[in-house]
């Protein structure tokens, strides 16, 4: 099994930033695949970002490109989302998932192991 355990969240006001963290634990952490997603309230959970866990490449939603920032820490089992220029349509539940399996990895079904999420509000 693998633990994910988000961190970071909290209250910003647009434009401002906050810096999202998600730690693994449990077996050896070995996904081909991280992802963030977002659910706001009465929503369904959306993608935000991923980064291919050897390979580094990220691909991000259009709603974040230019404003979010993902970023891995192999050595840490750990990866980063870097929110910039937040806005109120940004306020969600983050959540960040592994993927074990190859394919595409934009769907939360894509994904195997999930944390727990952390809010992040942003206040117009």
């Amino acid at each position: 099994q693998v633990q994910l355990v988000e961190a970071g969240g909290g209250l910003v006001q647009a434009g401002g930033s906050l810096r999202l963290s998600c730690a693994a634990s449990g077996r050896t952490f070995s996904p081909v695949t991280v992802g963030w997603f977002r659910q706001a309230p009465g929503k369904e959970r959306e993608f935000v970002a991923r980064i291919g866990w050897r390979s580094g490449n990220t691909y991000y939603a259009e709603s974040g490109k230019g404003r979010f920032t993902m970023s891995r820490d192999n050595a840490k089992n750990t990866v980063y989302l870097q929110m910039n220029t937040l806005k109120p349509e940004d306020t969600a539940v983050y959540y960040c998932a592994a993927g074990y399996r190859p394919g595409a990895f934009n769907r939360p079904g894509d994904y195997d192991y999930w944390g727990q999420g952390t809010q992040v509000t942003v206040s117009s």
